[in-house]
């Protein structure tokens, strides 16, 4: 029997503020109509984003946490490639994308 409380996983990754943030991004982008090849590619990508952030919010060292937030920025800026390449300019993904960059760049840098 598995309880659900305040220290289950799943507890935490809802109120992860990134983690819930990066599967609205994977959503958004499975909408997206561009070129099969580059749609396999995306969806690879978007979904890497929340995939590392819950591997790495269940990791026990800030430098392995770090490393996965890391890896899910670099997910992020390969989305917004192919955004880019494809001119999409929905609003909506555009301001996610920023959002959601700007807290994956904070995740992902050493803290003092």
């Amino acid at each position: 029997m598995v309880m659900v409380g305040t220290c289950s996983p799943f507890f935490m990754l809802e109120k992860f503020e990134a983690y819930q943030l990066s599967k609205k991004y994977y959503w958004l982008c499975q909408e997206l109509k561009i070129p099969r090849f580059l749609q396999d590619q995306l969806l690879r990508a978007s979904s890497s984003i929340p995939l590392n952030l819950a591997e790495g919010s269940g990791k026990s060292s800030p430098a392995d946490q770090r490393r996965f937030y890391a890896i899910a920025l670099g997910s992020l800026r390969e989305c917004q490639a192919i955004l880019e390449i494809e001119k999409i300019e929905d609003e909506t993904i555009k301001a996610l994308t920023n959002k959601l960059g700007a807290i994956l760049f904070t995740l992902s840098k050493k803290r003092p």
